[in-house]
Formats: C-alpha cells, sequence, structure tokens
C-alpha cells in the first residue's frame, strides 16, 4: 500500500494523474474517431514547471551518446542511453513508463494491456536542427529485439518555447492513402501527442526546420507495444514520397529498401544504432 502511494506521490510531481485520468474517460471516444487516424493533442500534459525544467536541462547535441540519423529520408538526431540523460529528463520518462501511467494510455486508447520499452529503442530524446526534417512514413511495427513485441503507440511531448509557425517543424498526420495531409501539429512547449502505430499511421515533418542559428526541435519520444502469442508481421518504417515529390520520389524508395535491409540485420544480429550512427556523422562533418 505504501509502495503505491508513494508511487502515485512521484507521478503528481511530474503530471498531474488524476486530472489526466479523468480527462481520458472523456477523450477515449475522441482519440477513437479521430482522423486520419487515432490520435489526440493534450496541451499542458506535465506541470508547467517540469516540462520548463527538462527543456532547459535538454542537451545539445554531441557525439557523445547521441545517434546521427542522417540519410535521405530524415536528418535528425536521437539520445535513447538512458542513463546519459540529465535527471529531468529520466524522471519524466520513469513516469511515462510506470505501470500506473501505462494503465491511464491502456485506458485513453482503448488498447488493453500495453508495455512500455525501457530500452528506448528508437525513441527516448529527439532533437533536429536548422534544415532537419523527417519525411513521412509509418513507423517500424515490431520492437527490432522482442519479436513477439507489437509497436501500437507512441507518445511526443514537444519541449519548444517560443516556437513560431515559419519555424515550420510541424508534425503532419497524413491520410493513409497518402493523398493529403490531414492534421499539421506545432511543437509547442509542454504539448503532448498520442496515436496509434499501424501500419498505415503516415507522419513526419518533410519539410526542413527554418528555425533561428543555434535553434533546434526538441522532443520525448517513448513507444508502446503489446506482446503477441504469433509473431507479428515485422515491416521497416515505411517512408512515402508526398504528391508532387517527383523524382525526389525514387531515392525515397530506394532509401527505404536500405533502412528495411538494416533492420533485419539489426534484429537478426543484435545489434544497435550506434555503429551505423558514427559512420553517418563521418558525412555530417564534412
Amino acid at each position: 500500500m505504501k509502495e503505491s502511494q508513494n508511487a502515485h506521490s512521484t507521478i503528481h510531481a511530474v503530471l498531474p494523474l488524476d486530472q489526466r485520468i479523468a480527462e481520458a474517460e472523456q477523450q477515449r471516444k475522441t482519440y477513437k474517431t479521430a482522423k486520419p487516424y487515432p490520435h489526440i493533442v493534450i496541451d499542458g500534459f506535465l506541470h508547467d514547471a517540469v516540462a520548463r525544467k527538462a527543456m532547459d536541462a535538454f542537451p545539445g547535441v554531441t557525439d557523445d551518446g547521441w545517434i546521427h540519423y542522417l540519410h535521405v529520408n530524415e536528418k535528425k538526431h536521437g539520445l535513447n542511453k538512458f542513463d546519459r540523460l540529465p535527471r529531468p529528463l529520466q524522471d519524466i520518462i520513469r513516469v511515462l513508463n510506470h505501470p500506473v501511467f501505462v494503465s491511464y494510455l491502456s485506458n485513453l486508447t482503448g488498447i488493453p494491456a500495453l508495455i512500455p520499452d525501457k530500452t528506448l529503442e528508437g525513441g527516448g530524446l529527439h532533437q533536429t536542427e536548422k534544415g532537419g526534417f523527417l519525411n513521412i512514413h509509418a513507423d517500424f511495427t515490431v520492437h527490432p529485439h522482442k519479436r513477439h513485441w507489437r509497436r501500437r503507440v507512441n507518445l511526443i511531448i514537444y519541449l519548444n518555447d517560443n516556437w513560431q509557425e515559419d519555424y515550420r517543424g510541424h508534425l503532419e498526420l497524413w491520410s493513409t492513402d497518402m493523398k493529403k495531409c490531414v492534421q499539421k501539429i506545432s511543437p509547442l512547449l509542454n504539448r503532448c501527442v498520442i496515436f496509434n502505430t499501424d501500419a498505415d499511421s503516415f507522419h513526419g515533418l518533410p519539410d526542413p526546420l527554418n528555425c533561428p542559428d543555434g535553434m533546434t526541435r526538441k522532443s520525448i519520444a517513448l513507444y508502446y507495444y503489446t506482446k503477441e502469442q504469433e509473431l507479428p508481421k515485422m515491416k521497416a518504417t515505411n517512408y512515402k514520397a508526398r504528391p508532387g515529390d517527383g523524382i525526389r520520389s525514387v531515392w525515397i524508395y530506394l532509401d527505404k529498401q536500405a533502412i528495411a535491409l538494416y533492420t533485419a540485420i539489426k534484429g537478426r544480429f543484435g545489434l544497435s544504432d550506434d555503429w551505423a550512427s558514427k559512420v553517418l556523422n563521418m558525412f555530417r562533418r564534412k
């Protein structure tokens, strides 16, 4: 009982849990019926002071620990080594991976028995510099190192104060037939976006950032899974060209095929993204 009370207190220190639980009962239908696929945007998700402290503690993009995703379909950086994260960011991630919070998330999304990924595979901290982007895509469908884990939900919290519309960097949600952008979500401080990760949940930030020099787009990204009895179909990140991308669509497709091959090798041999990151970062320095 005391342990449960302590957990409740720890979670309350990061976010207003009772409010979130009460809202989940009301927002569940909104989430389920949202277009182009189930999702919700919640502003003021964390306590404001917690969000600002995390933003201020957000580490800069350095070679130490960061994974550099630099190829045709994306130009961004990730840090998923929990022990290298500043304490304010660790505290948030611990809470968002806690069973009490994950239970709230299951209630909101209508997906029972969600499992947090404490290894932060592909998630953790994301940071995009000026000129960076992430082409429209549907996420990989199965955890690379846990073959029975099917990816179900993404949770993103943005940590960007005074973000202007002309900086771009909006999260775009595209129709499942990839004919049009249905939602554009600005990455504002303490804004949380939660959405289902199905094979046709296409999203991204395809237009290069236009923020001032020295400014970056920062976010916390966490992924949740369900454990399936039968092996779910494994698909790599599925990048898609937008209407009007023209010849660029050929490069998007070829790069997607290369990523699929890399993902298969990574899963087969239990590799991390560190090695590929070091190779790609050599091109960043040139």
